[in-house]
Order: C-alpha cells, then structure tokens, then sequence
C-alpha cells in the first residue's frame, strides 16, 4: 500500500470543506484532481475514505485517518514552510478558530496587527462555538484559536484578554441606566440562556449571586437572543465582547459578579505548531 501526501492532503481538504469543488478552490487545483486524489487514497486503502450520498462526509474508516491524515498533511506544510524560509520572517496560510464574541470584539484588532507585522503571513479565521473551537484546534482544522477558560494552558499560549459578563436589558427596563446590576436582581425577568457557550460559567454567576438558574428559554444564536430581549421575553447574560451585536433598543450593563473569561491564544496539545503560529501568539500578547 502506497499513500501519498496529495491524496491525504485532497482527502483532508473535502473533509474540511464539505465539497469537491470547494477542496479544489481551497487547493488551487481541479475538481476532477481532487477527485482522482481521493480514488487514489481509496485504491491504496482498499477502503472508501468518504461517503458520495450528497454532502461528501467520512465513512467510518474515514474518520478513523482524518486526524492521521491531518497530522502528515500539517507537518508537511511545516516542512516546507521552514524549507523556504531564507529571511527567518514566519510564513504560510494559518487558520484562527474563535467563538463569535471573540471574532466580533478581539480578533479585527488582532488581524490588523498580524498583517502589518507579518506580511508573509494568511490568515483565515473560523467561527464557531467554545466546544468546536477546542475540537477544530485538537483536529487540525485550525492552527491556533483563541481558547476560554481552558482546563489546561498549552506551553507557548498567551492570555490575550479578560472578558466580563454583561445583562442585556431593554432600555426601558428600570436597571438599564444602572452603573451595574447584580443578578439577583433580575430574577423577576424570565432568564434567557444563550445555548452557544458560556453555560458553565452563567451557572456559577448564578450561584456567586444566590439566584436560581432556570432559563425560560435556550438560545443558540445571538441574534435572536438580542431579538427576544428587544421584545420583552426576557433578559440575558453575555460577554462584554459582544458589546456592538446587540442592536437599537438594547443596553449592555456591567454584572456586579466579578467573575470573567479568561481568553487564550494557542496552538494544538497534541502535535507540533505551525512555524508561524509562534510569532503570531508572541504578537498578541498584551
């Protein structure tokens, strides 16, 4: 059995983008190439690698090498970034995973700074939420993300942000005005809990302020949380980096809870960095 580094590397990129035609423009070849790819890793394996009923996805033997499969095709990238480095400028295509408060509130920021400061550097950037960043990052779908509260700081991570948790409010709600609330003193608003992430860290704001938590209603997208505050279902709870999503009619007001998120840049646990992820992490820090 011979499996080379195109058919892993097209294999990786339908993958990732759900289409052939996709994982074609992302790697600036054909369809009909990717395609060949492909049927050369399933010749080689002597196994369908991904399944063709509509959205391309991975047979079960296909998601049991895709994080093999991403491992070799990122360490060949690695290879042959350090290859051409002649200036010891860092340089490739890298990939930022983050939930959406943080793309929305630190990364435009972040983005700028990397493109003065490293010209040689692409950076694309992921959306998604607390759980699926972890897992982009840990999979190889993503080079670096910005991680919260992590159970465990990889070597060579940064804090790049302390992020405080707001109320959303009406604003003709009679604690919009305040300088702060504490949360006990919404538990006659129904609560609405934005099912995105946060869950884990809403919950021990609850218990710091002896109120109950039972939210009246789980929300996963922001948009419509701000919606239904705006209509008077309720009130929420978010981090301040949202600030600027919520819209007209809406006031963000500091919780006397002091508790925040704590927001790292990093790199993957569980196999090498990209070369210029390091430099990227070493610019973001405050």
């Amino acid at each position: 059995m011979t499996v080379g580094i195109p058919q892993l590397r097209a294999f990786v990129a339908v993958a990732d983008a759900g289409g052939f035609g996709t994982a074609a423009q992302r790697l600036g070849i054909s369809q009909s190439a990717v395609s060949h790819a492909v049927a050369a890793l399933e010749r080689a394996t002597g196994r369908p690698v991904l399944s063709r009923n509509g959205r391309p996805t991975p047979t079960r033997f296909g998601e049991q090498i895709l994080d093999h499969a991403r491992t070799v095709v990122a360490s060949v990238t690695a290879i042959t970034v350090l290859a051409a480095d002649r200036d010891g400028q860092p340089r490739g295509e890298l990939t930022v995973a983050a939930p959406p408060t943080v793309c929305h509130g630190l990364l435009p920021e972040l983005v700028l700074r990397w493109r003065a400061e490293f010209p040689g550097v692409s950076v694309s950037l992921f959306e998604g939420e607390d759980d699926e960043v972890a897992g982009w990052l840990e999979g190889g779908t993503a080079d670096l993300a910005v991680l919260i509260d992590p159970p465990t700081r990889p070597s060579g991570s940064a804090q790049v942000g302390a992020d405080r948790f707001h109320a959303v409010l009406r604003a003709d709600h009679p604690l919009a005005q305040e300088p702060s609330v504490d949360l006990a003193d919404l538990a006659d608003d129904d609560f609405l809990l934005s099912a995105g992430g946060c869950e884990r860290q809403i919950r021990e704001l609850h218990r710091q302020a002896g109120a109950t938590f039972a939210p009246a209603h789980r929300i996963r997208q922001l948009s419509t949380l701000f919606a239904m505050v705006r209509a008077g279902v309720g009130v929420t709870v978010i981090p301040g980096l949202a600030a600027g999503m919520e819209g007209p009619g809406l006031m963000l007001v500091p919780l006397s809870q002091s508790m925040a998120r704590c927001l790292v840049l990093s790199g993957p646990l569980s196999r090498p960095w990209h070369p210029a992820a390091r430099a990227l992490v070493d610019a973001a820090s405050p």
